[in-house]
């Protein structure tokens, strides 16, 4: 999407990204996907820790009255995460180790939850 074309709370979510991206990147995270969209689903970041294969889902709420970030994860947004990492790992002839992280931000603290989804 151009930034023109975008609704304040896509680029609201849009600089949110940036932030835990460059988060992930001080802990030695490489980026190898933004916004990876499929029919089915999207991954906010794919990032690779050492060998590992990260599918990152980058959440973000103004406090935790209603649970917080992390408690805004629900069964049908964790199945579509996991539609768009299989439409991913198609592009691998033998699947990498991997993992499901959360970037959840609070009030503009981060925090990183790894693995959180087993499968």
């Amino acid at each position: 999407m151009w930034p023109g074309r975008l609704s304040p709370r896509q680029v609201q979510g849009h600089d949110w990204e940036q932030k835990a991206l460059a988060y992930l990147k001080r802990q030695r995270l490489s980026l190898l996907t933004e916004n990876f969209r499929t029919k089915g689903g999207e991954i906010d970041l794919v990032m690779l820790d050492g060998s590992t294969l990260v599918f990152v889902e980058v959440r973000q709420r103004a406090d935790d009255l209603h649970g917080g970030a992390a408690a805004s994860i629900t069964p049908a947004k964790i199945r579509r995460l996991v539609c768009a990492a299989q439409a991913y790992l198609l592009r691998y002839p033998v699947t990498p180790p991997c993992r499901f992280d959360v970037i959840a931000i609070e009030g503009g603290r981060i925090e990183w939850l790894r693995n959180v989804i087993e499968l």
